[in-house]
């Protein structure tokens, strides 16, 4: 017996992905069926571009619909149980850049529901992991993409 792979999720990532399955099947998957249909009646397959587009298209969206599926099916909901005492998935934390003083906030997530202008980090990027298990005060150093940086836990909930 395999051992299923627990992905875990913030209860907005888990709800975010769960809608995002029910729209590709509804309403996507019946537009692409309505464009291959429309297609199929122009006549001669072997040359027509719309038939083409619409079914890479299905296969794009179907192949959308098994990943969210698959990650889903596996999915374990981050939970809060209050403690925050150390960063962990789920923790919002808020980090001053020790060299300039600018304070950033962010949350600490999957790299599923990764979203950079959403402030939501993966914890399996440099920050991510540098953070994870680190408590209020600690200082750490960070290489980014643009160099090293020194960070320090203000706050975590």
């Amino acid at each position: 017996m395999t051992k299923k792979k627990v992905i875990y999720l913030t209860r907005e990532g888990y709800d975010r992905l769960k809608n995002e399955l029910d729209t590709l099947r509804k309403k996507l998957m019946y537009d692409i069926a309505e464009r291959i249909k429309e297609a199929r009646e122009l006549g001669d397959l072997s040359e027509n571009s719309e038939y083409d587009e619409a079914k890479n298209e299905q296969g794009r969206i179907d192949s959308r619909i098994k990943q969210i599926e698959e990650t889903l099916n596996n999915a374990e909901i981050i939970e809060d149980t209050g403690d925050h005492s150390v960063v962990k998935l789920g923790s919002k934390v808020s980090l001053m850049n020790v060299d300039s003083n600018a304070v950033s906030d962010m949350i600490i997530v999957n790299s599923q529901e990764a979203n950079i202008f959403e402030k939501r980090i993966s914890a399996d990027s440099p920050v991510g992991r540098a953070v994870l298990s680190k408590k209020v005060g600690d200082v750490l150093r960070v290489k980014t993409p643009s160099g090293w940086s020194k960070y320090k836990i203000l706050s975590i909930s």
